[in-house]
C-alpha cells in the first residue's frame, strides 16, 4: 500500500533538499567550535520548530514559490522603500496607503527600521533593542502581521531590515553579558584590556570619524573593551559563536512568520573580523549568508536576502553568488556602482566612466539573484570612483570625487543641485554628498527662483534616472517621494534629536497632499508622478526587463549616452540614456540597429526620431527600443 503524503513531509523534502548546502559552509565556519552533528541536529530542530509556527497562508506562499522560485524577477516587481512614521504615522496608517502604491506599480514594499530601536539616538533604527518587537511609536508585532497580510493579498511583497552585523547596547544579550553572564559574554566581542583592540585598528577603517572614532569602546560597568565598528552604542556581534548564528537565524524565520518575505540584511560586510585586515568582505561572510539563506529555504521557502553591502565592484559581486555559492547566497544586493555613476554622469555630462565601470565589473546576470537598482535613499552617497577606473578615461580620481563633491553640494559654477557635504575627510578633502533626488537633480533651486525651463530639465533628469533603473535589471526602488519630487528636508536642523546626522536632509515626511492631486496636476510633481507610473507600466509588459535576462552595456565610444542591451527569449531591448542637457545623435549600427528598420521606442510608444543614419535622443531622453522575435 502506497504511503500516504503528510503535509510534515514537506519540511523532509526541504531539509534534504538544503542540507548539503546548509551543513557544509556551517561545518566550516563552527567545527571548532561544536561538534558538527550536534550543530545539525539543532539546526534542523529549530527549522521545524520555526516551521511547524508558520501560519498556513504563508504556508501556501512557500509552495507557490517552491513552484515558480524565481517570483522576484519578475519584470512587474518594482520596489517602495519608506520609513513608517514618515510615510504613514504607523503601521495601521501604511495600511491605509497600500492602495497608493498598487496606483503606482508596486509589488515590493521596504519598512525602513521599524524593530523596537534603544532610546535617544539609534543610528536611524539600526540600533536594535529588540527584534521581536516592533518600535512602540510605530505599533506593535500584530499591527505588522496584520499590514504585511493586506500587502499579501494586494500582491505587495513586505521587505524589513535585519541587522546582522550588532545590536543595541540595551539588547537583552549585550544586558546580560554586562551582568556577568559567560553564554551572553561570548555573543559579542570582549577585550580585558587595549593590546587586541590597539592591533585591530591599525588596519581598520572608520564608519564615523567624527561622531564615533575608533572601533572599540571601554565599557565601564564591564570594565572591558567592546567592539563597536558603527557607534559606541552598537556593540559588535562575535559570528564565530555558533550560537550567534542559531539565535539570529531564529530571528530571522521569526520575522519571515511574522509577514516579512524580504529580509534586508543589514551591515552584512563587517561580520566577519581577521587580524591585519579591514575586516569587511571575508570568505566566513558568504558562508554566513549561504547557510541563513539555505535555512530559510528549510523552514520559510517564500522568503528571500536582501544584502546591505555598499562595497567596491570586485567585493560586491560575491553577495550575490561566485564561485561556490553560486545561486546560493543572497537573492538581491544593491547595485551601488549604477547610483554612483549615474549621478557622476549627470554632473560631468558624460557616459565614459560610467560605460566602463559598469561594463567590466560585473556580469551580465547571476543565479537565483539580481540586482536592487536605485538612484537615491534615505543615506548618504559615497563617492566610490577608484584611481584605475577614473585613469581609465583620462580623469583623476582624487579630482573627479572633489568636482562631484562640489557639484552636488552646489558650489561648482554652472551646478543645477543643491546638497550638502557629509563626513568630510580634512586629510584627502573626500566627502559624501546628502540631498533628495529631485534636489540633486536641480529642482529644488528651479522652483525657488520660478525658473521653469530648469524645472522641466529637473524632471526630465529625474525619470530619465527612473528609467535607467527601471530598464537595468533587477528590482527598481523607488525612495519616498521621489515619485513627487519631494525635496530636501532643512527642518531637520530644528529637531534636536536630528539636528546631528545631515543624513534626515533626505528624509523629508511624506507630502501627501501633492502625493494625492499627483494625478491631475500639471506641475513637476504630477508630471514626475505620471511619468515614474508610466515607466514601471511600460516595464511590467515587457518579458526582456526580467531580473535574469542579462545586461549588457554596449560600448559605442558615444561618451553622451550610455547604452545597453537586453537579450531577452522573445525580444531584445536596447535602452538608450542622454546624460546631458542637449539632443544627441548616434548612428544606429553603434548600438547594434538597422536605421531602415529601427523598432518602437517602448516609453513613447513611436519610433524614435531620426537623422540621416542616426538615431536622435533628446535632451535628458530615455529610450527602450524593443526588437521582437517572430
Amino acid at each position: 500500500m502506497a504511503k500516504t503524503f503528510k503535509f510534515t513531509d514537506l519540511f523532509d523534502l526541504r531539509w534534504k533538499r538544503a542540507e548539503a548546502d546548509l551543513m557544509t559552509p556551517l561545518t566550516r565556519l563552527y567545527a571548532d567550535r561544536m561538534d558538527p552533528a550536534e550543530l545539525r541536529d539543532r539546526v534542523r530542530a529549530l527549522l521545524a520548530e520555526k516551521w511547524a509556527a508558520r501560519p498556513a497562508d504563508l504556508r501556501r506562499l512557500d509552495l507557490e514559490r517552491d513552484i515558480q522560485p524565481d517570483w522576484f524577477q519578475s519584470q512587474s516587481m518594482a520596489g517602495y522603500v519608506f520609513y513608517v512614521d514618515r510615510f504613514a504615522g504607523s503601521m495601521a496608517g501604511v495600511a491605509k496607503r497600500i492602495p497608493y502604491l498598487q496606483s503606482l506599480g508596486i509589488r515590493y514594499a521596504h519598512f525602513m527600521p521599524c524593530l523596537q530601536p534603544r532610546p535617544g539616538d539609534s543610528d536611524g533604527g539600526y540600533a536594535v533593542m529588540d527584534y521581536g518587537q516592533i518600535d512602540p511609536e510605530l505599533g506593535s508585532m500584530d499591527d505588522f502581521r496584520a499590514v504585511t497580510a493586506k500587502m499579501r493579498k494586494a500582491g505587495i511583497s513586505p521587505c524589513i531590515d535585519m541587522v546582522l552585523n550588532h545590536t543595541a547596547k540595551e539588547h537583552a544579550w549585550a544586558e546580560a553579558a554586562r551582568a556577568g553572564d559567560p553564554f551572553y559574554r561570548e555573543f559579542y566581542r570582549l577585550y580585558d584590556d587595549a593590546t587586541i583592540p590597539l592591533q585591530f585598528e591599525e588596519t581598520l577603517l572608520e564608519v564615523f570619524p567624527e561622531q564615533a572614532p575608533g572601533n572599540f569602546t571601554w565599557d565601564e560597568g564591564m570594565q572591558k573593551w567592546v567592539w563597536t565598528t558603527f557607534n559606541t552604542f552598537q556593540w559588535d556581534l562575535n559570528w564565530e559563536n555558533p550560537e550567534v548564528f542559531l539565535a539570529i537565524l531564529g530571528i530571522i524565520l521569526d520575522l519571515a512568520n511574522s509577514g516579512a518575505e524580504v529580509l534586508r540584511l543589514d551591515a552584512v560586510a563587517f561580520m566577519w573580523k581577521r587580524m591585519g585586515t579591514v575586516c569587511q568582505n571575508e570568505p566566513e561572510v558568504h558562508d554566513i549568508l549561504q547557510a541563513l539563506n539555505q535555512a530559510a529555504s528549510v523552514a520559510a521557502p517564500a522568503t528571500i536576502f536582501k544584502a546591505e553591502a555598499i562595497v567596491g565592484p570586485h567585493q560586491l559581486v560575491p553577495y550575490l553568488g561566485a564561485g561556490r555559492h553560486v545561486g546560493k547566497v543572497s537573492n538581491l544586493a544593491y547595485h551601488n556602482s549604477l547610483m554612483v555613476q549615474f549621478w557622476s554622469a549627470l554632473a560631468s555630462g558624460k557616459s565614459d566612466l560610467m560605460s566602463h565601470v559598469l561594463d567590466i565589473h560585473f556580469p551580465d546576470s547571476f543565479v537565483n539573484a539580481e540586482w536592487a537598482t536605485y538612484i537615491r535613499c534615505h543615506d548618504d552617497i559615497g563617492w566610490a570612483i577608484t584611481e584605475d577606473d577614473a585613469e581609465a578615461v583620462g580623469l583623476d580620481g582624487a579630482a573627479h570625487r572633489r568636482f562631484l563633491t562640489d557639484f552636488y553640494a552646489g558650489r561648482y559654477e554652472g551646478s543645477f543641485a543643491r546638497g550638502a557635504d557629509f563626513q568630510v575627510n580634512e586629510e584627502t578633502g573626500d566627502a559624501r554628498t546628502n540631498g533628495t533626488f529631485a534636489s540633486l537633480a536641480g529642482l529644488e533651486i528651479a522652483l525657488e527662483t520660478g525658473d521653469e525651463v530648469a524645472a522641466e530639465l529637473a524632471v526630465k533628469r529625474i525619470l530619465m534616472g527612473h528609467a535607467l533603473i527601471a530598464g537595468f535589471g533587477g528590482i527598481p526602488l523607488i525612495y519616498m517621494g521621489d515619485e513627487i519630487g519631494m525635496r530636501n528636508d532643512h527642518g531637520y536642523l530644528d529637531d534636536p534629536d536630528r539636528a546631528g546626522d545631515g543624513r534626515w536632509m533626505q528624509r523629508p515626511a511624506m507630502d501627501w497632499m501633492t502625493a494625492e492631486q499627483a494625478e491631475t496636476d500639471d506641475g513637476p510633481a504630477g508630471r514626475l508622478w505620471r511619468g515614474v507610473r508610466h515607466i514601471l507600466a511600460v516595464r511590467a509588459e515587457c518579458d526582456a526587463l526580467r531580473g535574469d535576462v542579462p545586461s549588457r552595456v554596449l560600448r559605442t565610444g558615444h561618451d553622451k549616452l550610455f547604452c545597453m542591451t537586453r537579450p531577452g527569449p522573445d525580444a531584445t531591448v536596447t535602452a538608450i540614456y542622454n546624460v546631458t542637457d542637449a539632443e544627441q545623435q548616434i548612428e544606429a549600427d553603434r548600438v547594434g540597429l538597422n536605421i531602415d528598420a529601427l523598432p518602437r521606442d517602448m516609453l513613447s510608444g513611436a519610433l524614435p526620431g531620426v537623422e540621416e543614419d542616426r538615431i536622435v535622443v533628446p535632451p535628458y531622453g530615455a529610450l527602450w527600443l524593443e526588437a521582437r522575435e517572430w
